[in-house]
This record gives structure tokens, C-alpha cells and sequence, in this order.
């Protein structure tokens, strides 16, 4: 068995035509559809990089337990799993977080694996004078990040260099190689369109009319905030925006070329997925993870070609579906294993077959914010009832954040708890978090799809509520979540 697994990040359902986009450029994207299955009802589940990723290898929810982090010592790994049984696993990637402190034991669980430097802030280049930064609709002087994206920038301003190309040409490379061999997995996976909304010329190409005529400063970079700029600067960041899910597309079609020119159709399974979406202005709001998980950012696209059901070729499937924790059991099953005791997600070869249902509800957040739950109608945003966010705990073997350790003052309030039902008899280290959240201004909202799709409408309905407070606290006993989260929710009532 063999298989291919695009995956880009922060990629926006709505900008694509395959769910009903009619101004982006992305005619791979239209023409995977002819060859796959298309999820219509895919949605995440923790948020955001890198506690996707960890879903993905362990099949079950991180954001109830701990904030980002890398793998634990007792997690399950699915491309380790995989190499354990004999299936040669590679990673190709631009992504800059796994090679982080709060990444750092993901890309050795491959097999093998490449790095293509330069996205984002990679702390890449050494420079010692500070670049000089263009003027930028969001103000500011520049973070770190963004200092050091713009030294990196003039190392990958064309084809041959740009981060995306380089992270698919090494993909191929991967894929020419062993396509005649069987029993591989191949990650191809690149953090475009991740802002900032870096394209090359060639990308532009087709919204000329626009960036010609466009008289503002650059808006490639949104902040994690309200919308505070005008009509014109959220224009231009769409335009930003597409401009990188052409440059996408068009990585796209070189794997469906190479698809067709090798005939690999006939025997690999190709997934194309992202780990979340992207405010854009909407609900006059930027980028994500601060505000309520509107559907820009938690319904995804999702697409699967398996080659033992050729029938469902271009084919659609209604079955709600979370790809960062159903994958992981996916391609174990399909590799000839089987999920492990401690996964969540689901195989889905007869969702792939015939839409069969493999969950009523899905729960999906981000550690220590809101926790979230739709059955795929209706959708709701449960925040935290007390005013310090608390009780909230890290639970870990691993201390670090995203670019850092977990301080001294902070490790010398933790305990040493008892296992969890998960970590294979490990007691874990218990360390108090803070994540305030103003409850004024995240309430629970409640939205009804079928009326109101564009979740401007909150919904006062106390059965439905009360009925999806009852799914709600169900998933979570499911997820083995913490007794405190509960309480946190102001859910200890409600608890069956």
C-alpha cells in the first residue's frame, strides 16, 4: 500500500471553487475534484499548528489536556506506528514549528525527512543589521518574526527558492523515487497560506486589475484582533490572500501530475486537508484562536482518494468528519493495522464508500478557551464561567511552548499527578496555566447553519442548548477530559 498526504495550513474552504468560490484561481483544486471524494462537512478539532499535528500522529484531542507542545513520551505516533510496521515514512516540509521547542519531537517520528528554511519568521539567515520593513496597514514597527522574515525574504524571492516549491520539489523527488516500491507513506506539507500572504509575481498574475490599481501599504501580515482598517486594506488582504492559495494550487497540480504521468491512481491514496482556516475580516475579525471559532475557521476542506474504491471518484460526502483525529486511524487501517486504544478518531473507508456516519457530534477548541461542539446543523461556542479562567492545567512531560520552555516560577507550581487514562501509566506533571478570557466579550453563542450560515444571527433556543450541553459534556468524558475543565465551563451540573 502506498499513500500521499498534502497538507497546507490555514487553508480557507471559501476561497476555494470546490465549495463554491468563484474568484480565486485554483483550477487544481477544481480538477482534484473530478478524481477524489469531497467532504462537505470536515471541521477541526484542536487548534491551532501544532496541537493539530499532535491530533494527527496521536488520533485524539490535545487543546483538553495541554497547550502547544510537542509529543509526549507515552503518544501514540501514527508514522511511527507506521514504520514499526514496516511502512517507510517521509516528511517534506516548509513548516517552521516542528523544528521549535513546542515542535520538536514530531519530524522524528518519520522515517526520514527534509526542511525547506525561510517561512515566516525562520530564524534562517544571519543578519546582524535590521532590515529596513515596509509601512504597514496594521502599524507597528515589526516583531521579531517579522524582522527576520524580512532578512530571509531576498533568499527565496523566485521559483527556484520560494519555500512552497522547494518542499513539493522535494516531495516529488521523494515520490519518483520509490513510486515502483510499495509500503511508503509520503507528507508533503507546507505552511502556505499561513499569513504572511507571501506569493511570487507569476501568482498575482491573474488579480492584475487589483494589485495595479491598489494605492495602500502592505496588508500581507493581519494581526490577531479586531478588523480596525478600512474597506480597502481588507480587500487587498483577500487579494494577498488568493494570490498564495494560486501559488498552492499550483503545487497541487504537480502532485496531480504526477499522478497522471505515473498511473499512480491505481494503487495510492492521495489526502489533501489544512488544520484550520482563516478570519479575513469577517465577523470583523483576523486570523483566529483569539475570537470564537466561526465557521471560516473550524469547517475545512477535506479531500481523499482511495484507490480500492475507484467508484467514488468525484463523488461528495455529507458524514460529519474531523480530520486531524480521524486521519491517524485512517491510515493505519488502510496500511493493513488498526487504531490503538487510546485514539479518538475514526476510520473512514465506508464514510469513503458510502457516506457512512462515523460520529454524532464533534468537539473541537483551543487550550483554555472555548470548547466547542457541532452535530453539523447547528454550532456552539461554550466559554469559560468563571471570571480567572480556572481552575486550568497543563498536563506534560514535555514544558515547552511554542519558542520556549516553561519558566522556572512556573514549573515550581507544579504536582506531580496521577496517570491519565492515556499516558500508559506515566504520572504527568501538573502545571497551573493562565489563559484569561473576557467572558463579556466571548459569550456562548449558539447558530443554527440551516437559517443562518453566516453565524451573524446567534440563536436563543434553550432546548437546543441544553441538548447540545448534554453532547457536549458526553464528548468530553469520551476525551477523558479533566474533572476541572468541567468546572471551568461551568458545566459541573451538567456533567452526566
Amino acid at each position: 500500500m502506498k499513500a500521499v498526504m498534502v497538507m497546507f495550513d490555514s487553508l480557507n474552504r471559501r476561497h476555494l471553487p470546490n465549495y463554491g468560490c468563484d474568484w480565486v484561481q485554483a483550477p487544481n483544486f477544481r480538477r482534484l475534484a473530478d478524481r477524489v471524494v469531497t467532504f462537505d462537512d470536515a471541521y477541526v478539532c484542536s487548534m491551532p499548528c501544532m496541537p493539530a499535528r499532535r491530533d494527527f500522529h496521536t488520533g485524539r484531542p490535545n487543546f483538553l489536556h495541554r497547550s502547544w507542545g510537542p509529543l509526549e513520551p507515552f503518544d501514540d505516533s501514527v508514522p511511527e506506528l507506521l514504520k514499526e510496521q514496516g511502512i517507510h515514512s517521509h516528511l517534506s516540509s516548509d513548516h517552521p514549528h516542528y523544528w521549535e521547542d513546542g515542535g520538536c519531537t514530531y519530524h522524528t517520528r518519520y522515517s526520514t525527512w527534509d526542511f525547506s528554511r525561510g517561512q515566516e519568521g525562520d530564524p534562517w539567515i544571519g543578519q546582524v543589521k535590521t532590515p529596513e520593513l515596509p509601512a504597514s496597514e496594521f502599524g507597528g514597527s515589526g516583531n521579531f518574526l517579522r524582522m527576520q522574515d524580512a532578512i530571509n525574504r531576498p533568499f527565496t524571492n523566485d521559483a527556484a527558492t520560494f519555500p512552497i516549491n522547494r518542499t513539493f520539489t522535494n516531495g516529488l523527488e521523494y515520490l519518483r523515487r520509490n513510486y515502483r516500491e510499495d509500503n511508503w507513506f509520503l507528507q508533503i506539507e507546507t505552511f502556505d497560506p499561513h499569513e504572511p500572504f507571501v506569493s511570487l509575481s507569476e501568482h498575482k498574475t491573474a488579480y492584475a486589475d487589483h494589485f495595479e490599481n491598489y494605492r495602500g501599504n502592505d496588508a500581507e501580515w493581519p494581526p490577531y484582533r479586531e478588523v480596525r482598517e478600512s474597506r480597502e486594506v481588507v480587500e487587498h488582504a483577500r487579494f494577498e490572500y488568493a494570490a498564495l492559495v494560486t501559488a498552492c494550487d499550483q503545487q497541487l497540480g504537480r502532485i496531480l501530475d504526477t499522478f497522471d504521468e505515473l498511473d499512480l491512481w491505481k494503487d495510492t491514496m492521495l489526502i489533501v486537508w489544512t488544520d484550520h482556516g482563516f478570519l479575513l475580516g469577517e465577523h470583523q475579525s483576523w486570523a483566529k484562536c483569539w475570537t470564537h471559532f466561526y465557521q471560516e475557521i473550524a469547517h475545512t476542506p477535506f479531500f481523499i482518494w482511495d484507490p480500492r474504491q475507484p467508484q467514488t471518484a468525484g463523488q461528495r460526502r455529507s458524514a460529519l468528519v474531523q480530520p486531524s483525529i480521524d486521519l491517524g486511524p485512517t491510515l493505519l487501517c488502510y496500511f493493513g493495522g488498526k487504531p490503538t486504544s487510546d485514539m479518538r478518531g475514526f476510520d473512514l473507508a465506508q464514510t469513503l464508500a458510502r457516506d457512512t456516519p462515523v460520529r454524532t457530534h464533534a468537539i473541537f477548541g483551543i487550550f483554555g478557551k472555548q470548547v466547542n461542539l457541532t452535530e453539523g446543523r447547528h454550532v456552539y461556542f461554550r466559554s469559560p464561567a468563571t471570571s480567572d479562567n480556572g481552575p486550568l492545567f497543563n498536563y506534560t512531560l514535555m514544558p515547552t511552548h511554542m519558542r520556549g520552555r516553561f519558566s522556572p516560577e512556573v514549573l515550581g507550581a507544579a504536582t506531580l499527578a496521577t496517570a491519565q487514562p492515556f499516558t500508559k501509566g506515566c504520572p504527568v506533571l501538573k502545571i497551573p496555566a493562565k489563559a484569561p478570557v473576557a467572558r463579556d466579550q466571548f459569550p456562548n453563542l449558539l447558530f443554527d447553519l440551516a437559517t443562518d450560515p453566516a453565524q451573524e444571527l446567534p440563536l436563543e433556543d434553550p432546548e437546543i442548548e441544553a441538548s447540545m450541553i448534554t453532547a457536549l459534556c458526553r464528548e468530553m468524558i469520551r476525551c477523558e477530559a479533566p474533572p476541572e475543565q468541567f468546572e471551568r465551563l461551568g458545566l459541573r451540573e451538567n456533567r452526566p
